[in-house]
C-alpha cells in the first residue's frame, strides 16, 4: 500500500457508525445515476466496491440485481450486512479484490477513487473482475468543488488549523485531475472503452448541527483536520463554522449546501488486463 492508502485506513478505522449518521446521506445522492450508468437491473450480477453503509447495495437489491459487496473497513462490511441481509459482503481492498476475472456484469464504486493511492490500478482491478461487454461505473468528488463542499474547510482555516503531517496525499505520479476530462482519461488509460463522464450537481439539505457532527467525530480527512488541535481546535472551528453557515441558511433553519460530483462509466472488452501490484 502507498502512504496515502495507509493514511486512509487510519482515517476510517472504527468510524463506520459515525459516517452512517453523517456523510452517508450526502454520498447516497448519486446512487440512482450510478446504477443507471452501469446498466444495473433485474438479474444483473453487480459488485458494490467500497460499499460503506450499504446505500448502493440496498438500491441494487431493490432493482432485482444479484448483488455482492466489498469494503476495506470491517465496520463498513458489518454495516452493509445489516442494511442488506443475505447479500455476500466481504472484506477486501483495491487493487486486490477477492473475486475472479470477469465475475460480474457490472462493477460500481461510489466515491471510492477518492480513497485509493493508485487510482489507475484501482480502475484496472474493477475492469479485471467485469466480464467482456460489462460496465464499470464510478463517482468521485470534483476538484475544485462547489461552495458547500468547502464550508468546513473554510471554518478550519479561519480557526488556524493545519493539516496533520501524517495525513498523506496521493503521490503525484499516481494522481489525476479531478475533472470530467481527467476522470475520462484515467478510465481510458485503465483499458475501458466507450468512456463517458458527466457532472452531477445538487444542493444537500441538512441541519447545521448534523453537518458539523461528521467532521467533529473525525469522519474523513476533513474530520482529521478539524480535530488536529484537540477540543480547543474543534471549538474554534465550530465558532467560525457557525458564522459561515449564514451563507447557506434556508428559511427553515437548515442549510442548502451545493455539491458537485463526477460520474464516469466505461465498457470492458477482451480479457483481463493485468497491472503492476
Amino acid at each position: 500500500m502507498t502512504a496515502f492508502d495507509l493514511s486512509e485506513r487510519r482515517i476510517w478505522d472504527g468510524r463506520a457508525e459515525a459516517y452512517a449518521r453523517t456523510f452517508a446521506r450526502l454520498c447516497a445522492h448519486p446512487v440512482p445515476a450510478l446504477l443507471d450508468a452501469a446498466g444495473v437491473g433485474a438479474g444483473t450480477r453487480v459488485l458494490d466496491v467500497g460499499c460503506g453503509s450499504g446505500s448502493v447495495t440496498v438500491a441494487a437489491v431493490g432493482r432485482g440485481a444479484v448483488v455482492r459487496a466489498v469494503d476495506a473497513e470491517p465496520g463498513m462490511v458489518e454495516a452493509t450486512r445489516r442494511a442488506a441481509p443475505g447479500v455476500d459482503v466481504r472484506l477486501g481492498r483495491i487493487p486486490e479484490l477477492p473475486y475472479q476475472d470477469g465475475e460480474f456484469d457490472a462493477v460500481v464504486a461510489n466515491f471510492v477513487l477518492n480513497h485509493v493511492g493508485r487510482p489507475e490500478a484501482a480502475i484496472e482491478e474493477l475492469r479485471r473482475i467485469t466480464r467482456p461487454g460489462g460496465l464499470v461505473a464510478v463517482t468521485i468528488w470534483r476538484v475544485p468543488g462547489a461552495a458547500g463542499q468547502a464550508l468546513v474547510g473554510r471554518a478550519a482555516q479561519a480557526a488556524g488549523l493545519t493539516r496533520p503531517q501524517w495525513l498523506a496525499t496521493v503521490d503525484a505520479e499516481h494522481d489525476f485531475p479531478r475533472t470530467r476530462e481527467g476522470l475520462g482519461a484515467l478510465m481510458s488509460a485503465a483499458g475501458l472503452g466507450d468512456v463517458r463522464t458527466e457532472a452531477l450537481a445538487w444542493d444537500h439539505h441538512v441541519g447545521a448541527e448534523d453537518w458539523w457532527a461528521g467532521p467533529a467525530s473525525g469522519v474523513a480527512a476533513i474530520g482529521q483536520l478539524v480535530n488536529s488541535r484537540g477540543p480547543e481546535g474543534v471549538a474554534a472551528a465550530k465558532r467560525e463554522y457557525d458564522v459561515l453557515c449564514a451563507e447557506f441558511a434556508e428559511e427553515d433553519g437548515g442549510l442548502a449546501l451545493p455539491h458537485v460530483a463526477l460520474l464516469g462509466r466505461g465498457a470492458c472488452s477482451g480479457g483481463p488486463r493485468s497491472h503492476a501490484r
